[in-house]
């Protein structure tokens, strides 16, 4: 379900980016883990009610909007040795199937960070049942969340630590909740 269109059965949600986030959490000095979260993210979400199989999803995450709450490792993250965001600005995700249903549900699909397309698997919670909010809207909510190799996808950085054991680890974890309004 490429276009933007509905289809008969299938309703069409926006990404609320005010009420969603793409949070992250990796290993640093193999002591603890960083969190990290992009604040730009934009999507839609074509939901088959009578068949989630049927559903699919995209969404786009502007890479510059990475926050870690420490300006110089955003900084540095921003750059050619992580996210290299002049070059590959958007990180995004296109589901290609949805199996599974209710806390089995899975979303698979290409996952774009760094100019590098991999498949990865969701784990998704939801969609809660939709709801009416105060400006006359119908939402639902999801959750989602999956671990990758940050190798994997051409972000390669590190140093070697005088303890031994590498500064940044390889696997991260990404999670997601979204609010989506009824278009």
């Amino acid at each position: 379900m490429s276009s933007t269109a509905a289809q008969p059965g299938v309703s069409v949600w926006k990404l609320d980016p005010a009420h969603s986030v793409a949070e992250f959490k990796i290993k640093h000095m193999m002591i603890a883990n960083v969190r990290g979260e992009f604040g730009k993210l934009s999507g839609t979400l074509r939901l088959d009610e009578g068949d989630i199989t049927r559903s699919s999803v995209e969404t786009v995450i502007e890479a510059a909007s990475i926050n870690t709450h420490e300006p110089q490792r955003d900084t540095h993250l921003k750059s050619a040795d992580f996210f290299d965001v002049e070059k590959y600005p958007q990180i995004t995700f296109q589901s290609t199937r949805v199996t599974g249903k209710g806390k089995d549900l899975k979303v698979t699909g290409t996952l774009t960070i760094h100019g590098v397309s991999r498949e990865v698997e969701l784990a998704v919670e939801g969609p809660t049942a939709p709801a009416k909010d105060p400006w006359g809207g119908t939402r639902i909510g999801v959750s989602g969340s999956t671990k990758i190799s940050r190798k994997d996808f051409g972000l390669t950085y590190n140093q070697v630590l005088e303890a031994g054991g590498l500064l940044v680890g390889d696997e991260v974890t990404i999670s997601l909740e979204a609010q989506f309004v009824k278009a």
